[in-house]
């Protein structure tokens, strides 16, 4: 199995050709800067020795906005692509880059990523990396025909800390992890101005459409692709209402979508099976009214509990023999505090202004971006690597399909294509 090309192609071989640029500096196009791209735009703008030389959107109030973005900066005015949807091409393939950075409506992920790797690019989208299958072993096959790479790079570690406590063995071996996007995205659905495109892809499929928030948790916490991997699958959808109620409610019984059939079912819970016996339950819900969700991780000696998948102030433990009380709750801070992962404590980046864009109002960096322009500046994978990747977006296909056929079992592709059994733990450093 391919990683890297040491040939004309490769990453240090393109580096050579930049003889008089400092070769700390990390060169970064975008595709797509609307709301979640932004985000990252201004992420990036912040990060010492990152450049943004180029930007691509449809909508020109996004674009332009963010080449002020550039220019208030203090970098040189980024060459603008608008030339319609399949302008991130022309990007690619006339841009000097390290890397593209994707964050359009998902149908376009794989293509951009494709696009990327096939002009000496590295990728990284927004999740779901890919939609179908066939993109998934495109982009896998690409990966190993060129050497570049496109992941789920920003997507991080949810809940790196209680993956730390895994691998301590605090929870003995683990069993059962169930999680979920339990969101209640009803206005963003129907909201032209955000994201038009999400309420299509409801209108047409029926599945697990978003797994891999909940992924980014439960992949490294039950060593997926390092040593264990996901054998079949069976996924389960309702009914669908609450999409047709939610438009009559607001816009009238008269609206198009108050009677227009969704074929997403207003919840879908999926289960996966490993090879090795272990088992996760992923949960899907953008369609009634709720709060967030839950996160919820069963080992042999003792049970994580919190109300997302990352920790917060009310999460809770119970290990046995260790709890104070028998078959108690207990809070989950001590433990978390304890454990904390080295990567996490150690990192403390500089204050800087608050982040704009959707996932903003922070003032330091992200930890996943720091991650991410050092192994590019290493020309190393970044933490999440191209099988890690199409592995967890690959769920959504898979969950259509079984949810189509009556919720047969459908069998999971080994994108390693056997190399789960050699490949060593997920463990930071």
């Amino acid at each position: 199995m391919a990683t890297t090309k040491a040939d004309a192609r490769s990453p240090a071989a393109r580096a050579n050709t930049r003889a008089s640029q400092d070769e700390s500096t990390v060169r970064v196009g975008f595709v797509g800067v609307g709301d979640r791209g932004s985000y990252h735009l201004d992420v990036a703008l912040g990060m010492p020795g990152v450049e943004v030389p180029a930007l691509c959107d449809i909508d020109n109030n996004y674009l332009y906005r963010a080449k002020r973005w550039v220019e208030q900066s203090g970098q040189p005015t980024p060459t603008l692509y608008n030339r319609g949807k399949t302008d991130f091409q022309r990007l690619c393939a006339e841009e000097d880059l390290d890397v593209v950075i994707c964050a359009t409506p998902w149908e376009w992920h794989a293509p951009v990523c494709l696009a990327a790797m096939r002009n000496d690019k590295h990728a990284v989208s927004e999740v779901p990396i890919i939609v179908t299958l066939d993109e998934a072993w495109e982009v896998v096959e690409t990966h190993e025909e060129t050497g570049y790479w496109a992941t789920l790079g920003l997507e991080g570690f949810r809940g790196l800390t209680v993956t730390h406590m895994v691998q301590q063995g605090v929870f003995g071996d683990i069993i059962h992890a169930e999680g979920g996007y339990i969101h209640d995205l009803r206005l963003v659905k129907y909201d032209p101005e955000r994201e038009p495109w999400r309420l299509q892809h409801s209108i047409d499929r029926n599945g697990n459409l978003y797994p891999d928030h909940p992924m980014g948790a439960i992949l490294p916490q039950l060593d997926i692709n390092h040593g264990d991997r996901w054998d079949f699958l069976v996924s389960m959808s309702s009914g669908s209402q609450t999409l047709n109620e939610f438009a009559a409610h607001y816009y009238g019984d008269e609206h198009p979508y108050a009677s227009k059939p969704m074929a997403q079912g207003d919840y879908n819970a999926t289960l996966l099976r490993s090879v090795n016996g272990k088992m996760a339950t992923l949960n899907f819900d953008t369609n009634t009214p709720h709060p967030r969700g839950q996160y919820r991780l069963q080992g042999t000696r003792g049970v994580y509990w919190s109300d997302r998948y990352v920790p917060t102030d009310n999460a809770k433990i119970y290990l046995d023999g260790i709890s104070p009380e028998e078959h108690q709750w207990e809070p989950a801070g001590p433990y978390l505090e304890k454990y904390e992962h080295p990567i996490r404590k150690n990192y403390n980046p500089p204050v800087r202004k608050e982040i704009r864009g959707h996932g903003g109002g922070r003032g330091r960096t992200p930890l996943e971006w720091h991650r991410l322009v050092t192994a590019i500046r290493e020309q190393k994978l970044p933490d999440w690597d191209v099988y890690d990747s199409v592995t967890s977006s690959a769920v959504s296909a898979l969950s259509e399909q079984s949810v189509a056929g009556g919720s047969v079992p459908i069998d999971v592709p080994d994108f390693t294509r056997g190399e789960w059994k050699n490949r060593p733990r997920w463990i930071l450093t």
